[in-house]
């Protein structure tokens, strides 16, 4: 894990772009969302029963959850601060 002053180049790439911090929130949280959904796969690709319930298939899914409920506000916050310009033009 990189320590927090660092960031993974392609986000500073983002950054020197100068790409707003929600956007940026926005496309790492779906990246992060389909390599959980890919990992996630392997567990279901299975017909065993115990890959239905190992901590780890657990995990995952809730890591998910976590994920969509932060990327489903990304949303809201961006119709949010669009509405607000919109009212301040």
């Amino acid at each position: 894990m990189q320590a927090i002053s660092e960031l993974d180049p392609r986000l500073q790439l983002a950054v020197d772009m100068r790409i707003s911090g929600l956007d940026i929130m926005h496309g790492e949280l779906k990246v992060l969302m389909v390599d959980t959904e890919n990992k996630l796969a392997e567990y279901t690709d299975h017909d065993n029963e115990q890959y239905d319930q190992t901590v780890d298939r657990l995990h995952l899914e809730g890591y998910l959850d976590a994920l969509s409920d932060l990327y489903q506000l990304t949303y809201q916050l961006s119709f949010a601060i669009m509405d607000k310009e919109k009212e301040q033009e």
